[in-house]
């Protein structure tokens, strides 16, 4: 674990840094307030920060205070360093945001306990983090496939197009339904299809855009949301996903399996007055064109006809 020693002394450095060395802790030395703020705000920062109370620039007490100020997250655990023995000091050093202080000249055995602690609150809330992650991940994702559920990608479908509003560009919306798959399920089993489900969301994953979003809407239905492609974009791009599946089989517990997708699209372009429901409802009349019509293919459906029908 990296611990930040920040003290204008070279000497109280050095003795400082040998210590953290022999308990298994790597150093990361500042010499006065600036390079400890600094540090402090890298990208991978020390989770841990000895500071010395006073210091040229920056004192370790402003230092403290500016960290709960930003709260910072993953949290810093600071130990003052001071010669400051009095309780009023020890009082104010506690009320600007340090965790524990550590009284010049410092006693090893001492120091040694409080960063023992220090880092079990540090692990405490690297384990609370991971945790808050897998929550948040089961909240937003397909338990099955991995995939955005089907919640969020409704969200996304609002956020998307109240940002397409915004920029005057394109929205495209692609609705995909693997074909004959209830006949898959009642043949081979669902946890045959679960497979093929899982395995055809991985494919159609690596070949979308890095940034379009795709989400499993219900069964074997799919929703990809496509900014900034209007008609003739988005067409292009689901006969490639169409292609990607039908290109090659799936193995599924040894066996070669051929499957194909039906795609229904449809678009929200600049001007358009189209709510996400009617987007959604035009994409889904593609589809059942495209399953009505043979399958394996895509059909491209305007809102404007999907309002038309209401």
């Amino acid at each position: 674990m990296k611990v930040l020693v920040a003290d204008d002394s070279l000497v109280m450095r050095r003795l400082l840094e040998a210590s953290l060395v022999s308990w298994s802790y790597q150093p990361v030395s500042a010499s006065d307030g600036h390079q400890a703020w600094e540090i402090l705000n890298e990208p991978d920062p020390p989770p841990i920060a000895i500071l010395d109370w006073m210091m040229p620039g920056m004192s370790g007490l402003e230092i403290c205070r500016r960290l709960r100020e930003r709260g910072a997250t993953p949290y810093v655990y600071v130990i003052l360093l001071t010669s400051r023995g009095l309780r009023e000091d020890i009082v104010e050093g506690m009320n600007a945001g340090a965790d524990d202080y550590v009284v010049k000249p410092f006693d090893k055995h001492e120091l040694e306990v409080r960063l023992r602690a220090g880092r079990r609150i540090i692990e405490l809330q690297t384990e609370l983090l991971r945790t808050q992650e897998k929550l948040r991940e089961q909240a937003t994702r397909d338990p099955l496939t991995g995939v955005w559920n089907r919640a969020t990608i409704l969200e996304m479908l609002e956020r998307e197009l109240d940002r397409a509003r915004r920029e005057s560009s394109p929205l495209g919306l692609l609705l995909l339904d693997l074909d004959h798959f209830k006949q898959l399920n009642d043949t081979r089993g669902h946890q045959f299809g679960d497979q093929a489900l899982l395995q055809f969301a991985r494919r159609i994953q690596s070949a979308v855009r890095s940034y379009d979003s795709f989400g499993r809407y219900g069964g074997e239905e799919f929703l990809i949301l496509a900014p900034h492609c209007g008609r003739p974009e988005l067409l292009a791009q689901a006969e490639r996903l169409r292609h990607a599946v039908a290109a090659r089989p799936f193995e599924v517990d040894g066996a070669a399996v051929a499957l194909t997708v039906s795609i229904g699209a449809s678009s929200f372009e600049p001007g358009s007055a189209a709510s996400s429901l009617e987007l959604i409802r035009a994409a889904d009349d593609a589809l059942y064109e495209a399953k009505r019509t043979g399958r394996n293919r895509v059909v491209y459906h305007p809102v404007e006809l999907a309002q038309r029908v209401d």
